[in-house]
């Protein structure tokens, strides 16, 4: 056992610090407006906050940084600058629409306007899609907690997975959006001290701050590069794009932390925060990663190294909290995504199918959500241990994830859109279905293609036919429903 005493107990009172946060949540539920999008009143501080740390998870201490230890700098370009620009970029644009729609709409799912902007077949289409998607991401989010926990613990990885997976289980089921963003507030603040002592711990072994600049000149030449292949310039503006729909709200989680802004000038606020927060902490975070081929040269598996860095470089107790800062990251994606895709399930898909599940009668929502969150979890956890079927973590993350969503997520944000406004239902589902055939004819009939296309052709044919068949429209009628919500989120609500 690599945990000595005092790392279980900093652990611990970390679990148990997260469950009494739930535990206040629970009570502060009051109805399903404050389950999902706690009341509208999110500060942008924490929104921010939350936005920033649900883009993190224990997936960045393995998949990313082994990518770190074998292609160096570029795992940035490509990842946190990308993700950065594409938030700050897009501040007037997404951020304050998904606001508006619940002021001017009342929606607490992101999915919730879609029967208004296409009807309800693609927006079930939209929220089945979405649903199954993040069963993988989440997945590949336990396995790699159950992969540093065999680093630090020794524990197989099966048992890590039902073991990180079982404790988010029950903290995930009674909390809401408060719960979340207030854990995540927790969480960010343990990550920054774990992660700040990782970086001191690592300048101190290399000689001084100064190594920040010198330790390039003992890398492999390409790992000082911003783009190695197959993380080219094309992969780079591929996952560009891909971010720009993702962290705007394609994730759905994501888009929530807007919805629950209580209005424009906070959720801006929250959007700039996250988005630099993206452009700067990630040098702090990825500096041991970057340098994990100079204190531990040859690794067998790179994907192990920041586990072992924190093991050579850390006293007893800090192990514990840069462990608890992993278990963090993971908890604070699964359970953002937890609570939204219940909040899809809950609002989008059971009422349509289920006629006791109308808001209208007298079943309690909060009860719902609770059940339909640990049946998504469980499922989740399932996946997690057949991962190696699924291209391993890497292969869920950038492979399965990065190409999906795009697909989803194009009729979804472009639809908030005024200039598309003739790419109407069959627009949305044509550009969906195009999207996922096209990734699954890639991975059919194993095409070779550049890493690049290969990730960002589904989302290329998901746009194309989107606005294609919009044009085809452009002789056709909007209707007055369709126009009226446009024109209701094109227009500030307030200062």
């Amino acid at each position: 056992m690599t945990l000595q005493l005092l790392d279980w107990i900093v652990i611990i009172i970390f679990f148990l610090l997260m469950l009494v946060i739930g535990v206040w949540a629970h009570y502060k539920n009051k109805d399903s407006d404050d389950y999902f999008t706690a009341g509208g009143n999110l500060p942008w501080w924490l929104s921010g906050i939350s936005h920033h740390v649900s883009g993190y998870s224990g997936a960045v201490f393995v998949a990313y940084a082994g990518l770190a230890y074998t292609h160096g700098f570029s795992i940035y370009v490509w990842w946190a600058m990308t993700v950065g620009i594409s938030i700050l970029v897009t501040i007037n644009i997404f951020p304050v629409r998904w606001v508006r729609l619940r002021k001017k709409i009342g929606i607490q799912s992101p999915l919730e306007y879609l029967s208004i902007r296409y009807g309800i077949k693609t927006q079930q289409v939209i929220a089945w899609s979405g649903v199954i998607l993040k069963l993988f991401d989440v997945a590949a989010k336990w396995a790699a907690i159950a992969i540093l926990l065999k680093v630090f613990t020794g524990i197989p990885i099966l048992y890590g997975v039902l073991f990180s997976g079982g404790i988010s289980i029950v903290y995930i089921t009674i909390g809401g959006l408060w719960a979340v963003t207030v854990s995540d507030f927790i969480q960010f603040i343990v990550q920054i001290g774990a992660g700040t002592a990782m970086f001191f711990a690592a300048t101190s072994k290399l000689g001084g701050l100064d190594s920040v600049f010198t330790i390039w000149d003992q890398l492999p030449a390409k790992n000082s590069e911003p783009f190695t292949d197959p993380y080219t310039v094309g992969f780079a503006l591929a996952f560009l794009f891909i971010n720009m729909l993702s962290y705007n709200g394609g994730t759905w989680n994501l888009a929530t932390k807007y919805i629950s802004s209580p209005n424009e000038l906070n959720t801006k606020r929250a959007a700039i925060l996250s988005g630099v927060l993206y452009l700067v902490w990630p040098l702090i975070l990825f500096f041991p990663m970057w340098a994990a081929p100079i204190l531990l040269p040859n690794l067998e598996d790179p994907t192990e190294s920041y586990g072992l860095l924190t093991i050579t470089l850390l006293p007893k107790g800090m192990i514990g909290l840069v462990l608890a800062s992993m278990f963090a990251t993971t908890m604070s994606m699964t359970s953002s995504d937890a609570n939204t895709i219940s909040a899809v399930i809950t609002r989008d898909i059971l009422p349509l199918h289920f006629k006791r599940f109308n808001v209208s009668n007298s079943i309690n929502p909060l009860i719902v959500a609770r059940k339909v969150t640990f049946i998504f979890i469980f499922f989740t956890i399932v996946i997690a241990t057949q991962y190696e079927s699924f291209g391993g973590i890497l292969g869920l993350i950038v492979a399965w994830f990065a190409a999906l969503v795009g697909p989803i997520a194009v009729p979804m944000l472009l639809g908030m859109l005024p200039l598309f406004k003739r790419s109407g239902s069959t627009a949305a589902l044509v550009s969906i279905f195009g999207g996922l055939i096209s990734f699954a004819l890639i991975k059919i009939f194993s095409f070779s293609l550049p890493f690049a296309l290969e990730i960002s052709l589904p989302l290329i044919v998901s746009v194309f036919l989107y606005i294609f068949f919009g044009f085809i429209n452009r002789k056709k009628n909007v209707s007055p429903e369709v126009l009226e919500l446009l024109e209701a989120i094109d227009k500030k609500s307030d200062h």
